[in-house]
């Protein structure tokens, strides 16, 4: 199969990387590099914008940066992209502590690209986002909080799917699938 183009991902975590390659295929050449991007405060569509543009800045070409986010229903979206933060903090256990006490556990995941072809273009976003659940951990598969996230219609939680079954409906999936029909779409 012919290559479509070539994308500098930049992200430092390598889980991140290999779902983008999976869930891409072979259509794109995937390449990585981890830069330091700043980590501003404010919504997921200000992260993403931010990053994305620094990002640019630095390679002074075309790039493709994520944020993922997990909101609690009961905590009107927290922890939202602050996520990454809570978990370092907490661990997954925790992050199920926190809404333990709550009626409700209801949960969105959410990831959003953001894709330049560089310094002062235009920056395009997709996002996916799909409800679920959050429950007690369970699972050893994935990364992050894979393991409190159960998407509604599965009986799982990303971290007990493998590979291949997360990458065929997880918010991540869906963000890409966008990017991927803009990016071919670029093409013809």
């Amino acid at each position: 199969m012919t290559i479509l183009q070539s994308i500098l991902f930049v992200t430092g975590n390598k889980h991140k990387l290999a779902d983008v390659k999976n869930i891409l295929g072979d259509r794109f050449e995937i390449k990585n590099h981890d830069y330091d991007l700043p980590e501003i405060q404010g919504s997921v569509k200000e992260v993403v914008l931010e990053k994305c543009k620094a990002a640019a800045e630095i390679v002074k070409g075309p790039v493709l940066v994520e944020d993922t986010w997990l909101g609690y229903k009961a905590m009107n979206g927290l922890p939202g992209p602050y996520v990454k933060w809570f978990l370092n903090s907490v661990g997954p256990d925790g992050l199920y502590r926190m809404v333990s006490a709550f009626d409700t556990k209801e949960a969105q995941a959410g990831c959003t690209f953001g894709y330049t072809k560089g310094p002062g273009k235009p920056i395009h976003l997709f996002e996916g986002i799909l409800d679920g659940q959050v429950v007690p951990p369970r699972g050893s598969n994935g990364f992050g909080w894979n393991s409190i996230f159960q998407p509604n219609g599965h009986k799982h939680t990303y971290a007990e799917m493998t590979d291949e079954e997360r990458n065929s409906c997880s918010h991540r999936y869906l963000a890409a699938m966008k990017l991927r029909d803009f990016l071919e779409s670029e093409k013809n």
